[in-house]
């Protein structure tokens, strides 16, 4: 009966750390871009977020991380033979990698809020496609086991980074020209109509 209750509680830990990270690297873009703003916005913007980012990642990341982490634990404490199966072994590397992100987006935090990160909104938003790997590659070894079929696996994360790299041009593309043609409108001379009486 404990394996099935640390399983749930696993599960509801990976959802809530993983909305955790897609939202806290999110606040990182729009934090960037407040950058842009003219003030007061932009010091009103960077304030907000900075709030947003620090509760998120208190109240949301940090014990959803907590509770996966723990969870597992029990997990393989009602089975530990678990222990010499090649996935797991794999499954654990990459959600120490996904730690390892998570105390990275810390350290991003922290140097948002003192006004010390370079980072573009453009770079953020590639950052924050990274959980979406490991999320595909951890569901996939939980899933599949010994069993998972490497070659097809490759293909389908190469084919993820390709998509999401496409999206994220694409996107900022649209938002150039979108850009581009409220600038053009701005400059515009406006012309008054005449009114024939």
């Amino acid at each position: 009966m404990a394996y099935y209750w640390f399983k749930a509680f696993h599960l509801i830990g990976v959802v809530v750390w993983f909305a955790g990270l897609f939202y806290l690297v999110r606040l990182f873009v729009y934090h960037a871009e407040a950058n842009q703003e003219p003030e007061p916005a932009q010091s009103i913007l960077k304030k907000q977020y900075e709030l947003m980012e620090l509760r998120l990642y208190n109240i949301i990341t940090n014990p959803g991380m907590i509770v996966t982490v723990v969870m597992a634990i029990g997990l393989i404490s009602t089975e530990p033979e678990i222990l010499k199966s090649g996935w797991l072994h794999i499954k654990m590397a990459m959600v120490l990698l996904l730690i390892g992100y998570h105390h990275y987006c810390k350290k991003l935090m922290k140097q948002l809020a003192k006004g010390e990160c370079k980072w573009t909104g453009q770079q953020f938003r590639v950052l924050n496609e990274a959980p979406t790997i490991f999320l595909v590659v951890i569901v996939l070894l939980a899933v599949f086991k010994n069993n998972l079929p490497l070659d097809l696996t490759t293909w389908l994360v190469v084919g993820l980074v390709i998509t999401m790299a496409a999206s994220i041009q694409l996107y900022a593309k649209k938002r150039r020209q979108a850009k581009e043609k409220q600038d053009e409108i701005d400059t515009k001379p406006e012309f008054a109509s005449s009114s024939v009486e």
